[in-house]
Order: C-alpha cells, then sequence, then structure tokens
C-alpha cells in the first residue's frame, strides 16, 4: 500500500482574487503544507480566503536543497501544495524542480488547473494560437539572449514572452533588430483593473513608447515567421550555390549521386534533368 502522500501544484490568480478555483481553495485548506515562493506574498491570499494551513518557503534560492526535504514529507505521508507567487508553478518559476524531484522518488503530483498568464495573453492577442513557443523572460546574460533571439528568427509559430516595464524598450528594439517587423500584441495587467491588450507591430510600439512610460508587468505575443518566408531565403540560401557546392554537401553525407541530384533539384524547385543539364555545364 502506497503510503506517500501527494505534491498538488496549485495555480493561484494572476492578478483578480476571483480567478481561484473551488478546487484549490479546499485543497489549500485540506494539505498538510503549503509551499510558497513568497510567503510574504502567498500570506495575503490565505488571509483573504481564511486559510489557515502552515506555510515553508520554496523558491529559487533553494530549489534542490528544499525540495529533498520536501519529498521526505512527501514520503511520510504528508499532503503538500506548492504555489507560486501567481499563475500556475512549474512555469517559468522553481516549481519544476520539485515535480522532477519528486517524480523521480515515486511521489505522486497532480496538477490544479488555472490562471496562467501565458495562456491569458496568447488567448487575447489576436495572433495565431494553434502553434506557439513560450520562452517566459529572456536570459539576461548577452551571449545567452543573444543565441536565444537568433533561435527565434526564423520560428515560425506565435512567440510568448515576458517582460518587466523598465526593461521593455531594450527588449523591444532588440526584437525588432532580429525578427523584423512583426506583428507584436502587448498584454498588460493582466485580469486587473487596468488590463490593456494592444495589437500593433514592432516598429509601431517603439514609436508609442517615445511618448509613454512602459507601466505594469507585460505579456508579448508576436506572430511568428511566415513559411513561405522562411522557404524563399532557404531556397535563395541554396541558389547562391554552385550546383557543385550543392552536390556535394549531399556527397559528403556519403548520399548516392542519383539521390543526391534528386535533393538538390527539390531544394531548388527545378527538374532533377535539369540538374544534371547544369552540373555538365559547369563541368565543361
Amino acid at each position: 500500500m502506497d503510503t506517500n502522500g501527494t505534491l498538488y501544484l496549485c495555480a493561484t490568480p494572476i492578478g483578480n482574487l476571483e480567478d481561484i478555483t473551488y478546487r484549490v481553495l479546499r485543497t489549500l485548506k485540506e494539505v498538510d503544507l503549503i509551499a510558497a515562493e513568497d510567503t510574504r506574498n502567498s500570506i495575503k491570499l490565505l488571509n483573504h480566503f481564511e486559510i489557515h494551513t502552515p506555510m515553508t518557503s520554496y523558491h529559487e534560492y533553494n530549489k534542490i536543497e528544499k525540495a529533498y526535504q520536501l519529498v521526505e514529507q512527501l514520503r511520510q505521508g504528508k499532503n503538500i501544495a506548492l504555489i507560486t507567487d501567481a499563475g500556475t508553478p512549474g512555469i517559468s518559476d522553481p516549481g519544476e524542480e520539485l515535480v522532477r524531484i519528486a517524480l523521480e522518488e515515486g511521489i505522486r503530483v497532480t496538477s490544479l488547473p488555472g490562471a496562467a498568464a501565458c495562456i491569458t495573453a496568447l488567448t487575447m492577442s489576436g495572433q495565431p494560437t494553434r502553434r506557439f513557443t513560450f520562452e517566459a523572460f529572456l536570459p539576461r546574460e548577452k551571449k545567452e539572449r543573444a543565441k536565444i533571439l537568433e533561435e527565434l528568427k526564423n520560428e515560425t509559430r506565435t512567440i510568448i514572452l515576458y517582460e518587466a516595464p523598465h526593461h521593455l524598450i531594450a527588449t523591444l528594439e532588440e526584437l525588432h533588430e532580429v525578427l523584423g517587423n512583426r506583428s507584436i500584441s502587448l498584454c498588460r495587467e493582466l485580469t486587473k483593473k487596468y488590463e490593456d491588450v494592444q495589437k500593433t507591430t514592432l516598429e509601431d510600439v517603439l514609436l508609442y513608447f517615445k511618448d509613454h512610460e512602459p507601466r505594469g508587468e507585460y505579456v508579448l505575443v508576436i506572430s511568428g515567421k511566415e513559411r513561405k518566408e522562411l522557404e524563399e531565403q532557404a531556397q535563395k540560401a541554396w541558389e547562391e550555390l554552385s550546383f557543385s557546392e550543392h552536390m556535394a554537401i549531399y556527397e559528403a553525407q556519403e548520399i548516392p549521386r542519383k539521390e543526391a541530384m534528386k535533393l538538390v533539384a527539390k531544394d531548388r524547385g527545378i527538374s532533377k534533368r535539369d540538374v544534371y543539364q547544369a552540373l555538365l555545364a559547369e563541368e565543361s
């Protein structure tokens, strides 16, 4: 018989307190312990709903050591709820480490759905929602940040980022420089009194912020690169090579010559016969 406790990932409001679920409220009252990212912030939420469950801190600076301590309590049969400052635990916060360690140790983990700023922003952004990639906050370290931005350059899915107001303009300038003039929706103060969504372009929003100071927390929802544009870009890169150079790329992978010619033809959008004729012309 399994005598372990359960780890409950409890989503909390990202602004409007009415967004908490009945299930989360019941669970927070019934568990033995609540692990909170910031106990000073979370106590306000618990007091509002008259929840008196004991609380402990679990944050970025103790996420590994404390995770094993919490797992030990779970092994003893205690049920623990994990909450973040706002939104769903494990999304761009240290909760992902506790979940990983708990599962590795055979502890049952369950997630209680609720608010998440990235999904809330996406649904109200007016940008394509079927395919998206979430990057949270871009790294502050320059080399790592540049690497991530370069990866996003040819991303065809909708891109979701978080940004603080004091870094917003610099981030928008970088995005414009790397991605070009994309469509962007700036979602601000989600679920709060001054909630706002501004669907515009990177160029226009930079002009807007010349006269307006960014205020509040932002979620940036940016359109992905058009597939057609990406295909044209790839074809142009191939066409900058001679046919012999193009063939050499595939032959270096030990692909038979006839098959390599088919691949070259496909890359360039021409027939295999055209490739054959071009190779003869280059060799003559």
